[in-house]
């Protein structure tokens, strides 16, 4: 039994392995990573950075798919056991509200999050530059494209998955449209999806973390649980041989997600693996979504890896948690480092 209590869906079929005897650290991969390949489609040379949710009798997922043009869309797919996919071989076609087509110029870096009845997709796209796409389902097969939720230039667009005091809640991290960062989080509300405000100040990159020095982005949607919201995002360091994007995780304050209650000093995982360290992009490992099960406290956690796979790590509420409490580090702004 899980002492940190999850407040969700069980969850009996979702992928899980035990734990490794030789594991370091609260999370472990799957040993038969990745679980997405190169070339998964035609005309799709490489699916990573992408989320997946609970649907009927398996799972749905909304994935990042480069291209062979090079230009990155958003496609569904489908599986039995999580692991294992099937996908449309067309992108995904956003219409607007009057069922007109409303296709982005380029969409990239998907979350799927359902909040009540409804599956929402949040995405980077094109608004004059780098923005946060928004779009609605309710059966995958109607995708309702609305309208940006901020103005440029933004990224790494996080949606909790129950409304705060009647408000939905959004994580994002504003950026240029490049790769120089801003480099923190914040959190805004709106009542309707469409008008966004009471934004506040999450957390910053840095405090002496070298590992997450750069910047930092929301990942997976916050999973609620007895100790309040638990976050895993991605934490980047700039080295001499380029970016180096880790896997980082926090605990929000449940009644108030803009106060940090507990946040790891350390990485929970980082590059080491060929198809991590290896791609199109090297060392990258960029969570994006999470299966639990309230039941046994059991996450599965679902990363791009190196810009050219998907890769599948798991841990438990308790393990997790009782590992951020035990290396925690303040929340203030202060202690930022300079670039290495």
């Amino acid at each position: 039994m899980s002492n940190v209590k999850i407040f969700g869906e069980s969850m009996a079929n979702m992928p899980w392995q035990e734990k490794p005897a030789d594991a370091i650290g609260p999370v472990w991969r799957y040993s038969e990573n990745p679980i997405i390949d190169r070339n998964p489609l035609p005309g799709v040379a490489r699916i990573f950075n992408s989320a997946v949710v609970p649907w009927e009798d398996g799972f749905i997922g909304v994935f990042r798919g480069e291209q062979i043009n090079g230009v990155p869309h958003i496609y569904l797919g489908r599986s039995k056991d999580g692991i294992h996919w099937t996908y449309d071989t067309e992108k995904i076609p956003f219409v607007n509200e009057k069922g007109e087509p409303f296709m982005p110029r380029y969409a990239y870096d998907p979350r799927l999050v359902k909040v009540e009845d409804t599956y929402y997709i949040i995405w980077c796209t094109d608004f004059y530059g780098a923005a946060l796409g928004l779009a609605k389902t309710t059966d995958f097969k109607t995708f309702i494209r609305l309208d940006n939720p901020f103005l440029p230039f933004n990224r790494n667009g996080v949606l909790f998955p129950r409304k705060l005091n009647g408000n939905f809640a959004l994580l994002s991290r504003p950026s240029d449209s490049g790769h120089t960062p801003f480099g923190d989080v914040f959190i805004s509300e709106s009542p309707d999806m469409v008008y966004w405000g009471k934004h506040r100040h999450v957390m910053t990159r840095g405090y002496n973390q070298w590992w997450q020095s750069l910047k930092i982005g929301g990942g997976a949607a916050p999973i609620e649980t007895s100790e309040g919201w638990l976050l895993f995002y991605h934490g980047v360091t700039g080295t001499c041989n380029g970016y180096v994007y880790s896997m980082g995780a926090c605990i929000l304050d449940k009644d108030e997600p803009s106060k940090v209650k507990y946040r790891s000093e350390n990485f929970i995982l980082t590059p080491e693996t060929w198809y991590e360290e290896r791609g199109f992009v090297a060392n990258v490992i960029f969570p994006v979504s999470t299966l639990c099960d309230a039941d046994t406290g059991r996450i599965a956690i679902y990363y791009g890896a190196a810009d050219s796979y998907v890769g599948l790590a798991f841990t438990t509420v308790d393990e997790i948690v009782g590992y951020v409490k035990a290396n925690h580090v303040d929340n203030g702004d202060d202690g930022q480092i300079g670039i290495m």
